[in-house]
């Protein structure tokens, strides 16, 4: 299920079967090729037009499958110098306009909010920042009806906001995936 060392490939979309360079660094964990295209199969209906954020960016595979299946624009967050750069230089082959911050994701989140569509939450599974940093996108950074994508290892279901309602979840070897759609409505108790 790994992809061959250094490389990994787009799906679908405008940019299908485009090759990203994958550097070798301890914890980099690209999202499995089935993993993403079941994901987006989920998100079909609402990925073209979208603006996606794609947070812990790592290889930056989900933001640019984003953009070649038709999203409107991706900000990628990732800070890691030596990953920054070959996404950098990735999104620079493939002539895509989108940002890279150099930045960790909290600090990024503790910046002035912009609304996102979809936004992609993988942080480094030793990390455990599920939490706080579902809580920093709740402070205006998601749309109203936005739909979120949290990997974590298998069998460990993050608490997140009471506002992100399970869509649909999977698994792929040792980790857990699951599409939330963001309902500022809460029932009555």
């Amino acid at each position: 299920m790994k992809p061959a060392p250094g490389r990994i490939r787009i799906i679908a979309g405008r940019l299908r079967n485009s090759r990203l360079e994958v550097p070798d660094l301890p914890g980099l964990r690209p999202t499995p090729e089935r993993v993403r295209e079941t994901l987006f199969n989920w998100l079909a209906p609402v990925i073209a037009g979208a603006r996606v954020l794609d947070l812990c960016a790592g290889t930056g595979a989900l933001g640019i499958e984003a953009l070649s299946r038709g999203a409107a624009q991706a900000q990628f967050v990732e800070p890691e110098p030596r990953a920054a750069q070959a996404l950098r230089a990735n999104l620079a082959r493939l002539q895509l306009d989108a940002p890279v911050a150099g930045t960790d994701a909290a600090r990024f989140l503790a910046d002035a909010p912009r609304s996102f569509d979809v936004v992609f939450l993988d942080p480094p599974f030793t990390a455990e920042l599920w939490e706080p940093l579902a809580a920093a996108l709740e402070r205006g950074w998601l749309a109203p009806d936005a739909w979120i994508h949290v990997e974590s290892p298998r069998g460990h279901v993050p608490r997140l906001p009471a506002t992100w309602r399970l869509h649909r979840e999977g698994h792929a070897g040792s980790v857990r995936h699951a599409l939330y759609r963001r309902s500022p409505e809460l029932p009555l108790s």
